[in-house]
Parts: C-alpha cells; structure tokens; sequence
C-alpha cells in the first residue's frame, strides 16, 4: 500500500478519539495530569508525543511547536502527524520562529531534512490551530491555575515568551519538565552544551530565573541502558502501526550514531523524559540544585552549571535560589521494555 495512503487512513481512523477517551483510565495507578507539550518536533519528540497520548491519566491540553530539530511548519506537521498516528485529537498551536533574542533559528537536524527519518511518514490530516503557541500556553495556564504542567522537548524560546510576557500567570505553572541540559555528563551541541539549551541559551537561562519549579531530565539520564538497540528497533517496527511509525523516524538518527561511534545503539532522551514526567516511580533518584545557564559567547555558550544543595564548594558561596531538580537517576534498563508495552495498549 502506498505509505501516504497508509498513514492517512490510520489519521482519519484514530481522530475520531481525543487522547483521553482512547485510554482506559487506570484510578489507581497514576493521578491525572494536564499537560501542554512543547517541542521542535523531530523524531525524539514524536515518539514522546506518542508515549504522552497512550498513557493513561495524562490529558494533552495541546502541543506548541517551534524551530530547532526542523523548522515551524515541519515541527508543527510532525507534531500533528504523531498526535494523528497515537489516535489523539489535540490541538497543536505554532509557537515562535525565532530565538527569545529575535535571532533567526537556523534549524538543524540528524533526523534527517524532516526531522522525522526522510521516510514519508507525514502526511497529517489536521491543521494547527489560529492562536499562536505563547497565547495558548498564557491562556491555559491562567484557566488552570496550579495544574498545568509543562513538557519541554526543545529550545525553551516559547516558554520564556510567555514568562516575560504575563510572569504573574506563569507563576501559576503546576511544573516545568525540561529535556535539557548535559545533566552531570557531556554535552551533544558542544563538549559541555546540549542540543536544547544551545538552541536558545537566552532563554533557557530566562526560564530557570524565573522562580517557577524546574525538573530537568539531562542527557546522562539517556546513556548506556537506556539507549535503544538495532534490534529493538527491528522489533518495535514489528509491534504495530505506532512502533512501525516511531521505529522508521529513528533511521537518519541511528545512521548518525553508527558514523559518530554507536553501531548498535541510539538515544531517545525526549520519550525517556516523557516517562519521567508520567511514571514517578521511573525516576529512581534526583537532587536539589541551583542551575546557571552560560550565555556568554564562547566555547562554554549554554552549558548549564548545577550547584548542589547542601554541598559546600571551596571557592564559591551557597547563597543560592535552589531553582532547579534534577534527575540523576531512572530505570535504564527498563524505559525501552515501559515504551513498547505503553504504546501496544
């Protein structure tokens, strides 16, 4: 069958449900979550899209798209197209195109030129919403007050436009969920930098200044047992139409990890950070932190500097907002094993 015809029938078929009425809802399990998703849609964010609109409890209020992995208007269409293919209705909204500066993004992808594997995938049969991402996410906060979390999968350029613009409103923001930083290990964009926070340094550091809560869910967390392997992958393809979806995304990716070092192995930090924010139990261990964002131009641009709680530095003072949890610990071994079974329901 032909691919567009393919995916645009497993669209139309599964628009028919929101997110929430397509699940059935554990009461026990986990507590209901209201999220907004915000992402520079590549694959890693498809597939964290995907976990959010199969698990149960956890209520998309609507995904906001920027520049980063792609530009808008791919983000956005791989946005709708992964929401279509998990059989969730949400709305998306475009968010900037620009950095919090007013610097242009220069979108760049291992993902391929879409984002999302140069595999036809997207064919999406919904369109974005007219309200812009920021609007949306000031608007739903305010009629939320308390309860909104928000997951952050790329440059943080959207959530400190609506910080700056209504910071009384964001006040009221319930958690926000960073995939950002190195956490305690090395950076992807640079040796010490990750690929989100390079994107918009600005404001990533305008976001942790904020005072609103930050969890943070860093590139350590991703390494080694969390990584998926050639044969998980094959294996997913297998699994059904979502795992056929998520697994042909990850080509141009798994390509990049064999020529950089990784012939069997590749990250999905985006997902593994969606099931923090899902799963509390995953997270098996976190600190306290005061966390500095570099922006300064140089080789250390966007490094972000996690000061612990309760640990006295030789030269430097604790005089410090503790602003920041960090993760510095999950169950690797099992995320891949959680995704498969979470996407099969």
């Amino acid at each position: 069958m032909n691919k567009k015809l393919f995916f645009g029938m497993i669209g139309a078929a599964l628009l028919l449900t929101s997110c929430s009425a397509a699940k059935k809802i554990d009461n026990a399990a986990y507590p209901h979550r209201k999220l907004i998703i915000d992402s520079d849609t590549g694959a890693d964010d498809a597939s964290a899209i995907i976990l959010a609109a199969k698990w149960p409890k956890a209520e998309i209020l609507g995904v906001t798209t920027l520049a980063g992995n792609v530009d808008l208007e791919q983000s956005t269409l791989n946005a709708i197209m992964a929401l279509e293919t998990a059989g969730c209705s949400a709305p998306v909204y475009k968010g900037s195109k620009t950095r919090f500066n007013g610097d242009q993004i220069n979108a760049f992808s291992v993902f391929g030129k879409d984002g999302m594997g140069e595999a036809d995938l997207i064919h999406p049969q919904g369109k974005a919403q007219e309200k812009d991402g920021v609007s949306f996410i000031i608007d739903t906060v305010k009629a939320n007050p308390g309860e909104v979390e928000i997951v952050v999968l790329g440059p943080a350029t959207n959530i400190a436009l609506a910080i700056k613009q209504a910071p009384e409103v964001m006040k009221q923001v319930k958690m926000i969920w960073s995939m950002g930083t190195a956490g305690l290990g090395p950076g992807n964009a640079s040796p010490v930098a990750e690929f989100n926070v390079y994107g918009d340094a600005e404001a990533y550091k305008y976001m942790l200044d904020s005072g609103i809560p930050v969890t943070i869910i860093g590139l350590d967390m991703c390494d080694g047992d969390a990584m998926w392997t050639n044969r998980q992958f094959e294996e997913l393809e297998k699994v059904n139409g979502i795992g056929s979806f998520v697994s042909k995304s990850f080509g141009k990716i798994r390509e990049f990890y064999a020529s950089n070092g990784s012939a069997d192995s590749t990250m999905n930090c985006d997902a593994l950070a969606m099931m923090c924010v899902l799963k509390p139990d995953f997270v098996k261990a976190s600190i306290k932190a005061h966390g500095s964002c570099i922006t300064d131009q140089g080789e250390a641009y966007a490094q972000v500097i996690f000061y612990k709680e309760g640990f006295t530095y030789d030269l430097v003072k604790n005089e410090f907002d503790y602003n920041v949890t960090l993760v510095n610990g999950v169950e690797k071994a099992s995320y891949y094993k959680l995704y498969k079974e979470t996407i099969m329901k």
